[in-house]
């Protein structure tokens, strides 16, 4: 394979990789807070996304782009933060019952629903002009190069966030013990709900800054989040780093998948690392053995 190709492979395989860490964030901080996957993360990303393709539609500056990713953020971290609420409504202690894999599945299907009744079967794709570089003789939307930069700088936000505020502070306590936490006088709850939330943040921005290269429709949220969970277990369930790292490693192995075989194989390709992973280190690339008082 010429050296070009194989750069270009590698350059948008890591940025395609990066859309996959963001939502393996979030599925990791929500996670870390409540021992609950989040099946409804893919389809708050591509409202982010949607939200994004809009903004392109509407004819927006550059300068108010990048103004609207913040307000993206907020929006979907806001639907997040209620979305979390009726999750953990039930939940004496998220990790007693699994109402979630109902709630969380169901939430991802109202979306899903909602906007196939307002929009239609659709699949919308970005309208503006969108700068590329040029690698070779190949042509690269700038995108796949911001998005590790916003990938890198979640994962910063994230461990300063938690390790310099007080907040942060407690809701690495709930990952660690969350009867502790309990014990300490922490509001579960709240925290709980606040995770959403900051996992909201990442997905709104995420998609929003991802839509210019990626597609989406009412049902790609299912995609988006297999996608993320994948890139979650590979680097280890609730670590922060493994996630970048799977993230990056599923995105050029699907990347020159799509090269070499065709794009229906690129799902296949991310299972079949997920499979093998499991089978040589089920706790993931950089996880830890978990350890269990009896």
């Amino acid at each position: 394979m010429p050296l070009d190709e194989l750069i270009l492979i590698s350059v948008r395989g890591i940025g395609l990789g990066a859309v996959y860490a963001l939502v393996a964030l979030g599925l990791n901080v929500i996670y870390n807070a409540t021992h609950i996957l989040n099946f409804a993360q893919g389809s708050s990303f591509v409202l982010g996304a949607l939200f994004g393709i809009y903004v392109s539609g509407a004819g927006y500056g550059t300068a108010a782009w990048f103004l609207l990713i913040p307000v993206a953020g907020v929006a979907i971290a806001a639907l997040m933060a209620l979305q979390g609420w009726i999750t953990l409504w039930p939940l004496r202690q998220s990790t007693q019952q699994h109402s979630w894999l109902i709630t969380t599945l169901s939430f991802s299907i109202v979306i899903s629903a909602l906007l196939v009744l307002t929009q239609g079967p659709w699949s919308s794709q970005y309208a503006a002009r969108v700068p590329y570089v040029m690698i070779g003789y190949m042509r690269t939307p700038v995108p796949f190069l911001v998005m590790p930069v916003v990938a890198l700088a979640w994962w910063l936000i994230l461990r300063l966030f938690s390790i310099y505020t007080l907040t942060g502070l407690a809701l690495s306590a709930l990952s660690q013990d969350l009867e502790a936490a309990a014990a300490a006088g922490l509001k579960i709850k709240r925290l709980q709900i606040l995770s959403f939330a900051i996992s909201g943040l990442i997905a709104g921005t995420a998609g929003f800054a991802a839509a210019p290269i990626v597609s989406v429709g009412p049902d790609d949220g299912l995609r988006y989040v297999v996608a993320g969970f994948v890139a979650a277990v590979v680097g280890g369930m609730g670590n922060m780093m493994g996630a970048l790292a799977a993230g990056a490693i599923i995105g050029c192995v699907a990347m020159f998948s799509v090269y070499t075989l065709g794009g229906k194989y690129e799902g296949f390709v991310s299972l079949a690392i997920l499979t093998v992973v499991l089978f040589v280190r089920p706790s993931g690339i950089f996880g830890t053995r978990a350890t269990r008082r009896v």
